[in-house]
Protein backbone atom coordinates (compact mmCIF):
# COMPACT_ATOMS: atom_id res chain seq x y z
CA UNK A 1 0.00 0.00 0.00
CA UNK A 2 2.48 2.26 1.19
CA UNK A 3 4.46 2.01 -1.72
CA UNK A 4 1.63 2.97 -4.05
CA UNK A 5 0.50 6.04 -1.68
CA UNK A 6 -0.09 8.79 -4.08
CA UNK A 7 0.96 12.85 -3.01
CA UNK A 8 -0.35 13.74 0.24
CA UNK A 9 1.77 16.68 1.08
CA UNK A 10 1.90 18.50 -2.64
CA UNK A 11 -0.91 18.18 -4.88
CA UNK A 12 0.51 15.43 -7.12
CA UNK A 13 4.05 16.42 -6.93
CA UNK A 14 5.23 13.79 -4.74
CA UNK A 15 6.85 10.35 -6.47
CA UNK A 16 6.35 7.00 -5.52
CA UNK A 17 8.85 5.31 -3.70
CA UNK A 18 11.25 4.33 -6.46
CA UNK A 19 13.28 1.58 -3.97
CA UNK A 20 16.57 3.96 -4.76
CA UNK A 21 19.10 4.42 -1.56
CA UNK A 22 18.65 7.31 -0.16
CA UNK A 23 21.79 9.37 -0.52
CA UNK A 24 23.58 7.70 -3.56
CA UNK A 25 24.89 9.40 -6.73
CA UNK A 26 21.13 8.52 -8.09
CA UNK A 27 19.79 11.71 -5.96
CA UNK A 28 18.88 14.52 -8.22
CA UNK A 29 20.85 17.01 -5.96
CA UNK A 30 20.25 19.89 -8.02
CA UNK A 31 16.35 19.28 -8.21
CA UNK A 32 16.54 18.93 -4.63
CA UNK A 33 16.97 22.20 -4.07
CA UNK A 34 13.95 23.01 -5.51
CA UNK A 35 12.17 20.34 -3.56
CA UNK A 36 10.46 22.92 -0.97
CA UNK A 37 9.10 25.12 -4.10
CA UNK A 38 5.94 23.22 -4.41
CA UNK A 39 5.60 22.33 -0.74
CA UNK A 40 2.17 22.30 0.18
CA UNK A 41 0.54 24.40 -2.18
CA UNK A 42 2.43 27.05 -0.99
CA UNK A 43 3.83 30.18 -2.84
CA UNK A 44 8.08 29.85 -3.19
CA UNK A 45 9.54 32.80 -1.06
CA UNK A 46 12.52 33.19 1.12
CA UNK A 47 10.43 34.41 4.18
CA UNK A 48 8.99 31.33 5.93
CA UNK A 49 6.56 33.60 7.33
CA UNK A 50 5.35 33.95 4.22
CA UNK A 51 5.59 30.17 2.87
CA UNK A 52 3.79 29.63 5.59
CA UNK A 53 0.86 32.36 5.02
CA UNK A 54 0.72 30.79 1.44
CA UNK A 55 -0.29 27.14 2.51
CA UNK A 56 -3.99 25.80 1.68
CA UNK A 57 -6.13 26.94 4.53
CA UNK A 58 -8.23 23.88 6.20
CA UNK A 59 -11.72 25.18 7.15
CA UNK A 60 -13.66 23.21 9.35
CA UNK A 61 -16.64 20.60 8.53
CA UNK A 62 -19.54 23.16 8.59
CA UNK A 63 -16.87 25.91 7.17
CA UNK A 64 -15.54 27.01 10.80
CA UNK A 65 -12.38 29.00 9.78
CA UNK A 66 -10.67 26.40 12.24
CA UNK A 67 -9.87 23.39 10.68
CA UNK A 68 -12.19 20.33 12.04
CA UNK A 69 -10.45 17.43 14.66
CA UNK A 70 -10.50 14.44 13.08
CA UNK A 71 -9.95 11.91 16.19
CA UNK A 72 -11.40 9.20 14.31
CA UNK A 73 -8.95 5.86 14.83
CA UNK A 74 -10.47 4.43 12.06
CA UNK A 75 -12.37 5.50 8.81
CA UNK A 76 -15.49 4.29 7.16
CA UNK A 77 -15.93 3.72 3.94
CA UNK A 78 -19.22 3.14 1.33
CA UNK A 79 -18.60 0.35 -0.88
CA UNK A 80 -16.68 -2.79 0.57
CA UNK A 81 -14.17 -2.60 -2.79
CA UNK A 82 -13.15 0.74 -1.42
CA UNK A 83 -10.90 -0.80 1.51
CA UNK A 84 -9.55 -3.39 -1.01
CA UNK A 85 -8.33 -0.23 -3.49
CA UNK A 86 -7.22 1.68 -0.57
CA UNK A 87 -4.85 -1.13 1.01
CA UNK A 88 -3.76 -1.20 -3.19
CA UNK A 89 -2.85 1.81 -2.66
CA UNK A 90 -5.29 3.13 -6.02
CA UNK A 91 -7.17 5.42 -3.33
CA UNK A 92 -5.16 7.65 -0.73
CA UNK A 93 -5.08 10.69 1.10
CA UNK A 94 -4.50 12.93 -1.70
CA UNK A 95 -8.37 11.84 -2.72
CA UNK A 96 -9.51 12.14 1.29
CA UNK A 97 -9.51 8.06 1.37
CA UNK A 98 -8.33 7.41 4.93
CA UNK A 99 -7.49 4.01 6.77
CA UNK A 100 -6.24 4.47 10.21
CA UNK A 101 -4.75 7.36 12.03
CA UNK A 102 -1.22 5.51 12.47
CA UNK A 103 -0.82 5.98 9.05
CA UNK A 104 -2.64 8.61 7.48
CA UNK A 105 -5.38 11.49 9.82
CA UNK A 106 -6.81 14.11 8.13
CA UNK A 107 -5.57 16.91 10.95
CA UNK A 108 -2.24 15.16 11.47
CA UNK A 109 -1.75 15.80 7.56
CA UNK A 110 -2.73 19.59 7.60
CA UNK A 111 -0.15 20.17 10.22
CA UNK A 112 2.37 18.22 7.92
CA UNK A 113 1.61 20.48 5.56
CA UNK A 114 2.04 23.67 6.91
CA UNK A 115 5.29 22.42 8.55
CA UNK A 116 6.67 21.37 5.16
CA UNK A 117 5.62 24.89 3.78
CA UNK A 118 7.62 26.37 6.73
CA UNK A 119 10.52 24.50 6.37
CA UNK A 120 10.59 24.49 2.15
CA UNK A 121 10.55 20.83 1.86
CA UNK A 122 7.94 19.05 -0.26
CA UNK A 123 6.65 16.97 2.47
CA UNK A 124 6.74 16.68 6.23
CA UNK A 125 5.17 14.47 8.67
CA UNK A 126 3.99 15.00 12.39
CA UNK A 127 4.89 12.44 15.54
CA UNK A 128 4.57 11.98 18.58
CA UNK A 129 7.61 13.34 19.62
CA UNK A 130 10.81 15.01 19.10
CA UNK A 131 12.97 11.80 19.53
CA UNK A 132 10.47 10.05 18.11
CA UNK A 133 11.17 12.13 14.64
CA UNK A 134 14.86 11.86 14.87
CA UNK A 135 15.06 8.27 15.37
CA UNK A 136 13.01 7.36 12.95
CA UNK A 137 14.55 9.30 10.28
CA UNK A 138 17.75 7.62 11.24
CA UNK A 139 16.46 4.00 11.27
CA UNK A 140 14.73 4.70 7.54
CA UNK A 141 18.16 5.74 6.43
CA UNK A 142 20.27 3.64 7.64
CA UNK A 143 20.47 0.27 7.50
CA UNK A 144 21.71 -2.34 10.54
CA UNK A 145 25.91 -2.43 10.00
CA UNK A 146 26.10 1.08 8.62
CA UNK A 147 27.60 4.65 9.70
CA UNK A 148 26.50 7.66 10.88
CA UNK A 149 28.81 11.28 10.73
CA UNK A 150 27.55 13.57 13.11
CA UNK A 151 28.42 16.74 15.03
CA UNK A 152 29.98 16.44 18.58
CA UNK A 153 27.83 18.68 20.23
CA UNK A 154 24.34 17.33 20.45
CA UNK A 155 20.89 17.27 22.71
CA UNK A 156 22.41 14.68 25.39
CA UNK A 157 18.79 12.07 24.29
CA UNK A 158 20.42 12.54 21.04
CA UNK A 159 24.01 11.82 21.59
CA UNK A 160 23.12 8.54 23.77
CA UNK A 161 20.52 7.46 20.90
CA UNK A 162 23.66 7.76 18.25
CA UNK A 163 26.22 6.40 21.09
CA UNK A 164 25.03 3.68 23.26
CA UNK A 165 21.06 3.01 22.01
CA UNK A 166 22.21 2.69 17.83
CA UNK A 167 25.09 0.70 18.10
CA UNK A 168 23.36 -1.90 20.79
CA UNK A 169 20.12 -2.41 18.40
CA UNK A 170 21.06 -1.83 14.87
CA UNK A 171 25.25 -2.08 14.79
CA UNK A 172 24.68 1.86 13.67
CA UNK A 173 28.10 3.66 14.68
CA UNK A 174 28.56 6.73 14.86
CA UNK A 175 31.82 8.79 13.86
CA UNK A 176 31.42 12.73 15.82
CA UNK A 177 33.39 15.36 14.80
CA UNK A 178 33.43 19.16 14.65
CA UNK A 179 30.95 19.74 11.84
CA UNK A 180 32.13 23.35 10.83
CA UNK A 181 35.58 21.44 9.88
CA UNK A 182 34.38 20.26 6.68
CA UNK A 183 37.96 18.60 6.22
CA UNK A 184 37.32 16.65 9.53
CA UNK A 185 33.33 15.82 8.20
CA UNK A 186 34.63 14.35 4.65
CA UNK A 187 37.00 12.30 6.63
CA UNK A 188 35.11 10.57 9.03
CA UNK A 189 33.01 9.65 5.71
CA UNK A 190 33.15 5.63 4.74
CA UNK A 191 31.59 3.31 2.18
CA UNK A 192 28.87 2.37 5.38
CA UNK A 193 28.13 5.89 5.98
CA UNK A 194 24.33 6.98 5.13
CA UNK A 195 23.86 10.00 7.02
CA UNK A 196 25.33 13.38 8.38
CA UNK A 197 24.05 14.72 11.15
CA UNK A 198 24.01 18.60 12.96
CA UNK A 199 22.06 20.88 14.63
CA UNK A 200 21.66 24.14 13.40
CA UNK A 201 22.76 25.38 16.64
CA UNK A 202 24.04 22.61 19.20
CA UNK A 203 22.08 22.44 22.34
CA UNK A 204 24.04 23.47 24.76
CA UNK A 205 26.79 25.27 23.48
CA UNK A 206 25.75 27.00 20.65
CA UNK A 207 27.57 26.54 18.07
CA UNK A 208 26.17 26.95 14.41
CA UNK A 209 26.32 24.08 11.90
CA UNK A 210 28.18 25.29 8.46
CA UNK A 211 25.19 23.91 6.62
CA UNK A 212 25.73 24.97 2.53
CA UNK A 213 29.53 23.09 3.26
CA UNK A 214 28.11 20.48 5.19
CA UNK A 215 25.52 19.85 1.88
CA UNK A 216 28.27 20.05 -0.28
CA UNK A 217 30.11 17.44 1.32
CA UNK A 218 26.95 15.40 1.60
CA UNK A 219 26.67 15.95 -2.51
CA UNK A 220 30.16 15.47 -2.72
CA UNK A 221 30.05 11.62 -0.70
CA UNK A 222 26.49 10.33 -1.67
CA UNK A 223 25.19 10.99 2.06
CA UNK A 224 22.10 12.41 3.48
CA UNK A 225 22.16 15.35 5.73
CA UNK A 226 19.84 15.55 8.50
CA UNK A 227 19.72 18.71 10.43
CA UNK A 228 17.36 19.53 13.47
CA UNK A 229 16.28 22.92 13.72
CA UNK A 230 14.48 22.59 16.84
CA UNK A 231 16.48 25.67 18.20
CA UNK A 232 15.75 28.10 14.99
CA UNK A 233 12.58 27.79 13.74
CA UNK A 234 11.97 30.77 11.31
CA UNK A 235 15.73 31.54 11.66
CA UNK A 236 17.17 29.51 9.75
CA UNK A 237 15.68 27.41 6.96
CA UNK A 238 18.47 24.25 6.23
CA UNK A 239 16.31 22.70 3.69
CA UNK A 240 16.72 26.09 1.58
CA UNK A 241 20.58 25.75 2.29
CA UNK A 242 21.10 22.36 1.05
CA UNK A 243 19.81 19.79 4.30
CA UNK A 244 18.05 16.65 2.60
CA UNK A 245 15.67 15.94 5.98
CA UNK A 246 14.70 18.95 8.98
CA UNK A 247 13.43 17.62 12.51
CA UNK A 248 11.96 19.07 15.24
CA UNK A 249 10.67 18.96 18.62
CA UNK A 250 7.97 20.56 18.06
CA UNK A 251 7.39 20.84 21.98
CA UNK A 252 9.72 23.65 21.80
CA UNK A 253 9.13 27.50 20.33
CA UNK A 254 6.99 26.04 17.82
CA UNK A 255 4.13 24.70 20.45
CA UNK A 256 5.42 27.40 22.67
CA UNK A 257 2.89 26.41 25.68
CA UNK A 258 5.47 23.92 27.35
CA UNK A 259 1.59 22.10 27.49
CA UNK A 260 2.84 19.85 24.66
CA UNK A 261 5.32 16.93 23.20
CA UNK A 262 5.63 16.59 19.28
CA UNK A 263 8.07 16.27 16.57
CA UNK A 264 8.32 17.11 13.22
CA UNK A 265 10.19 15.26 10.07
CA UNK A 266 10.88 17.46 7.00
CA UNK A 267 11.67 16.41 3.60
CA UNK A 268 11.20 14.47 0.40
CA UNK A 269 8.11 13.20 -0.12
CA UNK A 270 9.82 9.79 -1.45
CA UNK A 271 11.20 9.49 2.18
CA UNK A 272 8.13 10.44 4.12
CA UNK A 273 6.46 7.77 1.79
CA UNK A 274 8.85 5.15 2.44
CA UNK A 275 8.47 5.56 6.05
CA UNK A 276 5.06 4.90 5.45
CA UNK A 277 5.49 1.12 3.86
CA UNK A 278 3.93 -1.29 5.06
CA UNK A 279 6.85 -4.01 5.52
CA UNK A 280 9.98 -1.41 6.58
CA UNK A 281 8.48 1.61 7.52
CA UNK A 282 9.47 2.76 10.53
CA UNK A 283 6.84 5.40 10.69
CA UNK A 284 4.19 2.84 10.06
CA UNK A 285 6.11 -0.09 12.03
CA UNK A 286 6.98 1.75 14.94
CA UNK A 287 3.65 4.23 15.34
CA UNK A 288 5.14 7.23 16.75
CA UNK A 289 2.07 8.77 15.45
CA UNK A 290 0.82 12.28 16.82
CA UNK A 291 -2.64 12.54 18.27
CA UNK A 292 -4.90 14.70 16.47
CA UNK A 293 -5.61 17.02 19.05
CA UNK A 294 -2.19 17.54 19.15
CA UNK A 295 -2.05 18.24 15.52
CA UNK A 296 -5.20 21.09 16.11
CA UNK A 297 -3.29 22.73 19.08
CA UNK A 298 -0.37 23.19 17.17
CA UNK A 299 -1.55 24.34 13.97
CA UNK A 300 -3.35 26.83 15.71
CA UNK A 301 -0.12 28.36 17.20
CA UNK A 302 1.98 28.41 13.97
CA UNK A 303 0.66 31.78 12.71
CA UNK A 304 2.18 33.47 15.67
CA UNK A 305 5.45 31.76 15.73
CA UNK A 306 6.61 34.36 13.15
CA UNK A 307 6.07 36.91 15.89
CA UNK A 308 7.24 34.84 18.89
CA UNK A 309 10.77 34.08 17.62
CA UNK A 310 11.05 37.53 16.60
CA UNK A 311 10.52 38.70 20.38
CA UNK A 312 12.77 35.75 21.86
CA UNK A 313 15.36 36.76 19.42
CA UNK A 314 15.24 40.47 20.42
CA UNK A 315 15.03 40.08 24.09
CA UNK A 316 18.37 37.28 23.65
CA UNK A 317 20.30 39.72 21.87
CA UNK A 318 19.08 42.59 24.69
CA UNK A 319 20.20 40.95 27.91
CA UNK A 320 23.55 39.34 25.96
CA UNK A 321 24.49 42.66 25.14
CA UNK A 322 23.91 44.45 28.84
CA UNK A 323 25.05 40.69 30.63
CA UNK A 324 28.31 41.66 28.75
CA UNK A 325 28.78 44.37 29.99
CA UNK A 326 28.08 43.17 33.95
CA UNK A 327 31.39 41.33 32.77
CA UNK A 328 29.54 37.89 32.84
CA UNK A 329 30.75 35.41 30.13
CA UNK A 330 28.27 35.30 27.94
CA UNK A 331 27.52 32.56 24.66
CA UNK A 332 25.17 34.14 22.04
CA UNK A 333 25.39 34.02 18.45
CA UNK A 334 24.36 37.47 17.94
CA UNK A 335 27.50 38.98 19.44
CA UNK A 336 29.69 40.03 17.49
CA UNK A 337 32.73 38.07 19.67
CA UNK A 338 30.59 34.83 19.00
CA UNK A 339 32.80 32.46 16.99
CA UNK A 340 29.92 31.67 14.66
CA UNK A 341 28.69 35.54 14.33
CA UNK A 342 29.13 35.91 10.75
CA UNK A 343 28.39 32.35 9.78
CA UNK A 344 25.18 32.86 11.54
CA UNK A 345 24.45 36.21 9.60
CA UNK A 346 24.93 34.45 6.28
CA UNK A 347 22.85 31.88 6.43
CA UNK A 348 20.01 33.41 8.67
CA UNK A 349 16.49 34.51 7.38
CA UNK A 350 16.46 38.14 7.47
CA UNK A 351 13.82 39.60 10.09
CA UNK A 352 14.17 37.33 12.61
CA UNK A 353 17.95 37.57 14.69
CA UNK A 354 19.58 35.30 16.36
CA UNK A 355 17.46 33.33 18.08
CA UNK A 356 15.94 33.17 21.76
CA UNK A 357 18.53 30.72 23.42
CA UNK A 358 21.85 32.37 24.77
CA UNK A 359 24.25 31.00 27.73
CA UNK A 360 26.48 32.39 30.57
CA UNK A 361 29.36 30.08 31.78
CA UNK A 362 29.68 30.41 35.50
CA UNK A 363 32.72 28.29 35.90
CA UNK A 364 31.43 26.08 38.06
CA UNK A 365 28.49 24.26 38.64
CA UNK A 366 28.24 25.78 42.22
CA UNK A 367 28.22 29.41 41.32
CA UNK A 368 25.32 28.05 38.41
CA UNK A 369 23.52 26.55 41.05
CA UNK A 370 23.84 30.00 42.97
CA UNK A 371 22.79 32.13 39.72
CA UNK A 372 19.85 29.88 39.03
CA UNK A 373 18.38 29.95 42.69
CA UNK A 374 18.59 33.95 43.07
CA UNK A 375 16.87 33.97 39.28
CA UNK A 376 14.30 32.06 40.32
CA UNK A 377 13.68 32.42 44.14
CA UNK A 378 14.78 35.59 44.67
CA UNK A 379 13.54 38.09 41.76
CA UNK A 380 11.90 35.82 39.52
CA UNK A 381 13.65 36.57 36.47
CA UNK A 382 12.74 32.96 35.31
CA UNK A 383 11.98 29.16 36.27
CA UNK A 384 14.63 26.50 36.93
CA UNK A 385 13.60 24.17 34.38
CA UNK A 386 14.44 22.06 31.66
CA UNK A 387 13.27 22.35 27.66
CA UNK A 388 12.61 25.65 25.86
CA UNK A 389 9.97 28.09 23.67
CA UNK A 390 8.10 28.81 26.61
CA UNK A 391 7.14 32.70 26.92
CA UNK A 392 8.18 32.41 30.48
CA UNK A 393 12.50 32.23 30.57
CA UNK A 394 13.86 28.60 31.00
CA UNK A 395 16.94 28.01 32.58
CA UNK A 396 19.31 24.92 33.31
CA UNK A 397 23.01 23.67 34.30
CA UNK A 398 23.33 21.59 30.89
CA UNK A 399 26.05 19.57 32.30
CA UNK A 400 24.46 17.95 35.03
CA UNK A 401 21.21 18.13 33.17
CA UNK A 402 20.25 18.01 29.17
CA UNK A 403 23.45 16.88 28.53
CA UNK A 404 23.68 14.28 31.41
CA UNK A 405 23.96 11.46 29.49
CA UNK A 406 27.25 12.10 28.08
CA UNK A 407 29.80 11.32 29.30
CA UNK A 408 32.83 13.93 31.23
CA UNK A 409 34.46 13.57 28.15
CA UNK A 410 32.48 13.64 25.78
CA UNK A 411 31.05 16.87 27.45
CA UNK A 412 34.78 17.96 27.46
CA UNK A 413 35.29 17.25 23.54
CA UNK A 414 31.61 19.03 23.35
CA UNK A 415 32.93 22.46 24.98
CA UNK A 416 30.11 22.13 27.67
CA UNK A 417 31.47 23.92 30.77
CA UNK A 418 30.30 22.14 34.28
CA UNK A 419 29.23 26.02 35.40
CA UNK A 420 27.09 26.41 31.70
CA UNK A 421 23.99 27.79 32.46
CA UNK A 422 21.42 27.76 29.61
CA UNK A 423 18.77 30.10 28.95
CA UNK A 424 15.63 30.09 26.78
CA UNK A 425 14.88 33.82 26.97
CA UNK A 426 11.41 34.24 26.92
CA UNK A 427 8.71 37.53 26.49
CA UNK A 428 6.70 38.15 29.24
CA UNK A 429 6.97 41.09 31.28
CA UNK A 430 8.96 44.51 30.19
CA UNK A 431 12.52 44.29 28.91
CA UNK A 432 13.17 46.72 32.06
CA UNK A 433 11.21 44.71 34.74
CA UNK A 434 13.04 41.69 33.22
CA UNK A 435 16.47 43.09 32.95
CA UNK A 436 16.49 44.72 36.69
CA UNK A 437 15.50 40.96 37.79
CA UNK A 438 18.47 39.37 36.57
CA UNK A 439 20.49 42.54 37.51
CA UNK A 440 19.64 41.70 41.20
CA UNK A 441 20.06 38.41 40.64
CA UNK A 442 23.58 38.67 39.76
CA UNK A 443 24.10 41.24 42.10
CA UNK A 444 23.16 38.95 45.16
CA UNK A 445 25.36 35.87 43.86
CA UNK A 446 28.13 38.62 44.24
CA UNK A 447 27.51 39.39 47.63
CA UNK A 448 27.70 36.54 48.44
CA UNK A 449 30.47 34.77 47.14
CA UNK A 450 32.62 37.81 48.43
CA UNK A 451 31.11 36.98 52.07
CA UNK A 452 32.24 33.38 51.31
CA UNK A 453 35.77 34.59 50.58
CA UNK A 454 37.84 35.21 53.23
CA UNK A 455 40.19 37.81 54.12
CA UNK A 456 43.69 38.44 52.93
CA UNK A 457 46.08 38.30 55.47
CA UNK A 458 48.13 41.19 55.73
CA UNK A 459 51.77 40.59 55.14
CA UNK A 460 53.73 40.58 58.27
CA UNK A 461 51.08 39.53 60.49
CA UNK A 462 52.16 37.49 63.39
CA UNK A 463 49.70 34.47 63.75
CA UNK A 464 51.10 33.06 66.93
Amino acid sequence: MAEAIHSWSVDNVAKKLSGAKFGTEDDDWENKKEQGKAAAGAKWTADPAEALASARHEFGEHGGVNMSIEASATFTVMEPDTMRKMFAGELGPDRDFFVYSRHFNPTVLNLGRQMAAMEGTEAAYCTASGMSAISSVLLQLCPAGSHIVASRCLYGGTHALLSRFLPRAAAIRTTFVDVNDPAAVRAAITGETRVIYAETMSNPTLTVADIPALSAVAREKGVMLVVDNTFTPMVVSPARLGADVVVHSVSKFISGGADIIAGAICGPARLVNSMMDLQIGTLMLLGPTMNAKVAFEIAERLPHLPLRMKEHSSRAMIYATRMKTLGLSVVYPGLPDHPHHRLLQSIANSGYGFGGMLCVDMGTEERANRLLHHLQNTTQFGLIAVSLGYYETLMSCSGSSTSSEMSQEDKETAGISPGLVRMSVGYSGSVEQRWAQLEKAVAACRREEAALTPPAIPYGTNCA
